[in-house]
């Protein structure tokens, strides 16, 4: 399973904006192998799940959130989103609808991950349903990190009252993961 390096580069980026005091520290406590990659990651290569997004995403939870690395991969999403969907993006994110917005997350989803595959489902005026088929190593770090992706998104298109739940995983032993997304 491979994350893409765009992927992994927000991650030293997110440390090195929010807690750039820190980000030695970060650095230093990654395992040798995530260290290599973060040092020379190229936005266009595609890297090992677990050593370029996992690790460095779980240390991002334990030394800013308390352990939480739910909630540090929840904000590396959001973070995430912020990047990916600026410039002109941002103007398409803003005039489209937000469940046009989430459907199209499934397609840019595998290109984030390979393999993986993820689908909307269940298409409402406000809400959306995004399930996660194949994922060759289920990670509640990735899941909450789409999750955080997926939230951000919608705030970006405007959404108020969004609620974005994780009520099936993969990772949890689950035949799929489900993102539940609804906003006001």
């Amino acid at each position: 399973m491979e994350i893409k390096g765009t992927a992994v580069k927000s991650i030293p980026e997110f440390v090195g904006q929010k807690y750039a005091s820190e980000y030695v520290r970060w650095m230093n406590s990654l395992p040798e192998a995530s260290k290599k990659i973060i040092e020379s990651v190229n936005a266009a290569n595609w890297y090992p799940l677990l050593t370029g997004g996992v690790e460095p995403t779980k240390k991002v939870g334990e030394l800013f959130f308390n352990g939480d690395y739910k909630k540090g991969a929840w904000e590396l999403g959001r973070f995430s989103a912020d990047i990916s969907l600026n410039g002109i993006y941002k103007l398409y994110v803003k005039f489209a609808s937000p469940g046009h917005i989430i459907s199209r997350a499934s397609r840019i989803f595998a290109a984030y991950y390979m393999p993986s595959k993820m689908e909307a489902a269940e298409l409402r005026p406000n809400s959306v349903k995004l399930i996660m088929t194949e994922f060759d190593q289920p990670s509640e770090v990735i899941e909450y990190r789409i999750a955080g992706w997926i939230e951000r998104a919608l705030e970006i298109s405007g959404c108020k009252g969004i609620e974005v739940k994780i009520t099936e995983s993969l990772a949890k032993g689950n035949k799929r993961t489900v993102f539940e997304n609804s906003w006001k």
